[in-house]
């Protein structure tokens, strides 16, 4: 195992003392590679060490401009950092220079997402879900981005998705109730929803919040 290989194995075990020593031998060792700043950079923003972190990671990209892991990990620190029009670049940059995982479609996706570009956000959650399919996570924001895009219909495909993977998911049957509130108007279906919401997750505010409007529209209307 090299050390990079040992850094990274390292830095799983949140022995980040070890990672910094291994990381600094191979920069040491091979001064014009960009592998070693880039994981470098990854143990710094590990440890919110974010102004060095970005100066490891441009590093990177100096010498090697198409390294999609250098834009990858800049992209997550700017995402950290909440300057997430800047972050989306990167993760755009990183896709560009040939990295095609769920996880930078998905990261750029929430990118978007962040700065309520739903609509940008969906295709690239999308391929983060044909990826991952079995991603819980990334299932959910392709429901929740399409459900702000007012595509219902979809919307309520993509979160019992969520379902098949995750049961007892209140965030899912919250969100379906919603979904179909705002679609057909459906008191009946939203109520049994949040129902279910809230049998998965008794502290669910939004779901009993909604299950509490739905009961007080019943009882004016008796």
């Amino acid at each position: 195992m090299d050390k990079n290989a040992q850094g990274i194995e390292a830095m799983q075990k949140n022995d980040l003392e070890t990672a910094v020593r291994l990381f600094t031998e191979v920069i040491e060792e091979h001064p014009n590679d960009p592998v070693g700043f880039i994981n470098f950079g990854n143990v710094l923003l590990s440890m919110d060490d974010f102004e060095r972190a970005e100066r490891f990671f441009e590093r990177g990209i100096e010498l090697d401009s198409k390294a999609s892991a250098a834009y990858y990990s800049l992209g997550n620190l700017y995402y950290v950092l909440e300057r997430y029009q800047d972050a989306a670049k990167q993760f755009e940059q990183a896709i560009a220079n040939g990295l095609d995982s769920a996880d930078v479609y998905f990261m750029i996706g929430m990118s978007f997402a962040q700065m309520d570009e739903n609509l940008l956000a969906i295709p690239y959650l999308l391929r983060s879900v044909e990826l991952a399919p079995d991603d819980v996570e990334a299932a959910f924001q392709y429901g929740i981005a399409l459900a702000k895009s007012d595509l219902f219909e979809d919307a309520i495909g993509a979160l019992e998705r969520v379902l098949m993977l995750k049961p007892d998911d209140a965030d899912a049957f919250y969100n379906i109730g919603a979904a179909y509130l705002a679609w057909q108007g459906d008191l009946v279906i939203g109520k049994t929803y949040f129902e279910k919401a809230v049998a998965s997750d008794e502290n669910h505010e939004l779901a009993a919040n909604a299950l509490a409007a739905i009961q007080d529209l019943e009882a004016s209307g008796e």
